[in-house]
């Protein structure tokens, strides 16, 4: 797997953007970010076809950019978790209404749950639903490439806010727990905000996790 990630906008939200490998055109992206401009800047520059978008989780700083990307390329399928699901059409469920603005994206093409695979493009992951910081939060798992994506559940010697509507502090920690801290050492970890990490650096010394 082929990885490119670009930092967006104000809240510097990490779009991923994933090929099979460098040679191939059609590309999976994950989380649009609130600003979506340096994204589809990118893909043009690349000449790079977008089949399908996989959003972490509902908030407007990863979801602000569906409108677009689907306006520009109208046969790309939006992936999200069911639970928030309704987050993308809903300016106050998505908390688009504290940036300033009002966001109403397209809805969800397919509406994931736990354990669910997504292949698209000659990519495929493994969803695991890691509630906490919203209720449908979802990391991506490559089991061939040792690689997850952790959206805002697991950062680098942290962890995603939990004070939000929906959010559990506990249920987050377990989330990490029981889900990500299960996976092998050496996977890397491609968080929604920050640098990388690996699963084992975070299991010897995240200390939000640790605390519990």
């Amino acid at each position: 797997m082929h990885i490119d990630g670009l930092v967006l906008g104000s809240f510097e939200t990490n779009c991923y953007v994933l090929r099979s490998d460098r040679q191939q055109n059609k590309c999976v992206v994950i989380d649009t970010g609130l600003e979506p401009d340096g994204m589809l800047e990118y893909l043009t520059a690349k000449k790079l076809i977008p089949v399908a978008v996989i959003l972490t989780h509902g908030h407007a700083d990863h979801i602000g950019g569906i409108a677009e990307i689907k306006n520009k390329f109208p046969q790309v399928k939006i992936y999200i978790h069911q639970a928030d699901a309704p987050m993308l059409t809903s300016p106050d469920e998505n908390l688009s209404l504290l940036t300033g603005c009002s966001i109403q994206s397209p809805p969800a093409d397919v509406q994931l749950k736990d354990g669910d695979a997504v292949s698209e493009a000659d990519i495929n992951l493994t969803v695991l639903h890691t509630p906490g910081h919203s209720p449908g939060g979802i990391s991506l798992y490559s089991p061939d490439d040792k690689v997850l994506f952790s959206g805002d559940a697991l950062f680098a010697d942290s962890v995603g806010r939990s004070d939000f509507p929906g959010g559990d502090k506990r249920l987050l920690t377990k989330s990490i727990r029981n889900k990500l801290y299960a996976l092998p050492n050496e996977t890397i970890v491609y968080p929604g905000h920050g640098p990388q990490t690996t699963i084992g650096h975070e299991k010897a010394h995240n200390p939000f996790v640790k605390s519990y």
